[in-house]
């Protein structure tokens, strides 16, 4: 008897050209699709030809799915988990199914492909390394003022989910906290027909709204602390050495060699590698004292 495997299948946020061969064969050859809305994954399916047996796997059934899921893996069947759109995890349900399959022993199998997070970042035009996702923005409470708190003092850039109801309001809530003049890019309706994504400060990304028609969520992306918008800040100086300092230590911590993430740095930011390369030592050398 085969080995049971789960495969998680990233798909479509919009362009339904973004499907990658290997994504739709998987489809086609597993025993069953957990599927977030069977719905929306029927229509994909039924425009990739697929004709494989779905069933629900969602925020209010997961846990329950779970056992089902287990079974028909110990008798060696293949599910394919997806989500509504792009990777299945990244906000949506899986993530305690994934950890009870590897846990039982059964290969989980990533298919790669659409993810509004990464195409925001690398179409925002601030750094991409070292960044972090924090999902949908908590919408009150302590929570939302830990998240405005994590922002403020981010010196990496920041992704994040948002409605397009509450936008205004969370760009109003960073402008009260003086975050007005941190860069910021908004991303809607990526990879589609009326796809956009426009940057600025957040006063002016604010001040654009009324002027923009959204709908549904979209994806925002923060520049760090260094970075007001257009790349700069007051203080040009110290903005450098932040972004020099934020960069080495995600670089340092990937096992590059000091010179190497110097000549990386000196080359993302444009600055001089020899004044790069004393700072990356410089930070080499207290972590090691330390």
């Amino acid at each position: 008897m085969s080995q049971g495997r789960l495969y998680v299948v990233s798909t479509p946020i919009g362009n339904l050209d973004d499907m990658s061969a290997r994504a739709r064969k998987v489809l086609s050859s597993v025993d069953g699709i957990l599927a977030e809305d069977t719905r929306r994954t029927g229509i994909l399916l039924q425009h990739l030809g697929v004709q494989t047996p779905m069933v629900s796997f969602h925020q209010h059934n997961e846990r329950g799915r779970e056992e089902e899921v287990l079974r028909r893996l110990e008798a060696g069947g293949t599910l394919a988990l997806v989500s509504d759109a792009g990777t299945p995890l990244i906000s949506d349900p899986g993530e305690g199914l994934v950890a009870r399959v590897r846990a039982a022993g059964f290969p989980v199998v990533p298919i790669p492909g659409p993810s509004a997070v990464l195409a925001a970042l690398v179409a925002s035009g601030f750094p991409a390394i070292p960044f972090t996702f924090l999902g949908f923005f908590p919408r009150k409470g302590r929570e939302r003022a830990e998240a405005l708190s994590r922002i403020m003092g981010a010196m990496e850039t920041l992704v994040l989910f948002e409605t397009a109801v509450r936008l205004p309001r969370f760009l109003e809530d960073l402008k009260l906290e003086g975050e007005g003049v941190r860069g910021i890019a908004v991303a809607r309706e990526l990879t589609k027909l009326h796809e956009e994504i426009w940057t600025g400060s957040v006063e002016e990304v604010l001040a654009d709204l009324p002027n923009r028609t959204l709908r549904g969520e979209v994806t925002v992306v923060i520049a760090p602390r260094a970075f007001a918008a257009g790349g700069s800040s007051a203080d040009d100086e110290a903005a450098d050495e932040m972004a020099i300092d934020a960069l080495a230590r995600a670089l340092l911590a990937q096992g590059e060699r000091p010179a190497q993430v110097a000549r990386e740095i000196a080359r993302r930011l444009q600055l001089p590698r020899n004044r790069v390369y004393a700072q990356v030592m410089g930070l080499v050398e207290g972590e090691t004292l330390a």
